[in-house]
């Protein structure tokens, strides 16, 4: 065992589809911005809202006004010189710090899938995307190699086996398996789709897809890895994510999980790939056949393989942050994110606060449409860490308005997964009591039911 893993470390394979997963990668994440641009949304998410929700510990990061379109274009160019490989080393750090800040500055928009393109990005740093049918190979013969180290390839297919493995495990729960919720809610609306509409409005359908999901999420890696099975997997992974944009409003994901699951196949689909791009632009593939492999300096492998290991140990461990606190995750959310727990809930919330002055008993109601969008509002109602930022806002707003000796209350209901409504804060707890932090919320009223599962 000892032997295997330096053994490993040393081993090389082709870069083929190491530069097709660069090419897809880029131009997925090109077309995303240009879509987010198209559709609106800077302005809509960015720019317009009075107030934006933060990170904890990163409430430093906040939209730049007008800039924020210029950070998207920054965001695009970045991700055009990745598909490129133009500038590579440049381009990749660019891509993630501009696509990861745009992520931080409103907590409100996030994703899943947001979360994944961050982290995948920064895997993408250490990478040799570059070596390999890219303009920087093209135009510097000593960045040009067509083999690189095994591990380069092996670490974006361990990132996705996660992905898909941990979103199954999140799926082995009563409300998903033995509930089928929430598509058992969703389905039913979907009634206007062509072919399918009817389909929807069956109950089996709902327990049907609740159970396949859980199995395509939990075995679609090993299928992928496993010759006989790829083929297959791969058009398993096409059916799949197609349905899911098809029946939800979920972006570009289901391409970019698509086009990223190319690179279970061997390099010689890579470049078959590669040379049909060849052809359509006129490209010289031959220049980059050249057969060399890229001998990386002692130093910086180790210094590579060490971020690599620290990447991964936080990527195994972290999702499973939410068995520290008490309580029913889908109902706290206290380490819910950023665990590829992928659409498990349908929860919707009521949030009324009340400004009370602590000397004279004087209150007021606070109208939330005064400070917040719509979707801020509502994303706002049934999570606590938003809840308690709110409340702390609303008191420094109104401080400044000269209003003293302010406490913040909320009155505060909750559905889940449907199930009715049940009050979710505590009415009589002063909320600017609480600081937010990583350590459980005691304002939180309990969850009178029981979700069994991971």
């Amino acid at each position: 065992m000892r032997s295997s893993i330096p053994k490993y470390f040393k081993s090389y394979t082709d870069a083929a589809p190491l530069a097709v997963f660069r090419i897809g990668f880029g131009i997925m994440m090109l077309a995303s911005i240009i879509r987010f641009w198209l559709n609106g949304w800077i302005e809509k998410l960015y720019i317009t809202p009075k107030f934006h929700f933060s990170y904890y510990n990163f409430e430093w990061v906040k939209p730049l006004g007008d800039f924020t379109y210029l950070l998207f274009i920054v965001c695009g160019l970045a991700a055009l010189f990745v598909a490129l490989g133009y500038k590579y080393r440049i381009a990749i750090i660019t891509f993630f710090l501009s696509f990861t800040y745009i992520e931080l500055m409103d907590k409100t928009t996030y994703l899943n899938h947001y979360y994944f393109i961050s982290i995948l990005s920064f895997l993408m740093i250490f990478l040799p995307a570059h070596v390999y049918y890219s303009l920087d190979a093209w135009k510097n013969n000593k960045l040009s190699f067509q083999k690189i180290p095994r591990w380069g390839i092996d670490a974006i297919k361990l990132l996705l086996g996660i992905v898909y493995f941990y979103a199954g495990l999140a799926k082995i729960n009563s409300d998903w398996l033995l509930k089928a919720m929430p598509l058992k809610i969703w389905l039913p609306s979907k009634y206007d789709i062509p072919f399918l509409g009817d389909l929807m409005q069956q109950e089996w359908v709902a327990y049907a897809f609740s159970w396949s999901g859980m199995l395509y999420d939990l075995f679609i890696p090993f299928l992928l890895l496993w010759k006989r099975t790829r083929f297959f997997a791969f058009l398993m992974v096409i059916v799949f994510h197609v349905l899911t944009r098809v029946l939800f409003p979920i972006g570009m994901f289901p391409y970019i999980m698509i086009v990223s699951a190319l690179i279970f196949f061997s390099p010689k689909v890579h470049h078959r790939i590669l040379s049909r791009i060849s052809k359509w632009f006129r490209i010289n593939k031959q220049k980059f056949d050249n057969s060399r492999m890229l001998f990386q300096n002692l130093k910086i492998r180790r210094f590579q393989v060490t971020v690599i290991a620290l990447f991964f140990g936080i990527q195994i461990l972290f999702p499973w942050r939410y068995l520290m606190y008490p309580g029913e995750l889908f109902w706290t959310e206290e380490g819910f994110r950023f665990s590829w727990r992928v659409m498990l809930m349908e929860k919707a919330g009521f949030a009324q606060f009340k400004v009370v002055d602590a000397e004279t008993g004087k209150r007021f109601y606070v109208d939330n449409s005064d400070f917040l969008t719509p979707f801020q509002e509502k994303q706002m109602a049934f999570q606590p860490d938003f809840i308690l930022e709110y409340a702390h806002f609303l008191a420094d707003h109104f401080r400044k308005e000269g209003h003293k000796n302010i406490e913040v209350y909320v009155e505060n209901y909750v559905g889940l997964n449907g199930r009715k409504s049940a009050p979710y804060i505590s009415p009589d707890v002063n909320l600017l009591n609480f600081a937010d932090s990583f350590k459980h919320k005691t304002f939180i009223l309990p969850f009178n039911d029981e979700i069994k599962g991971l």
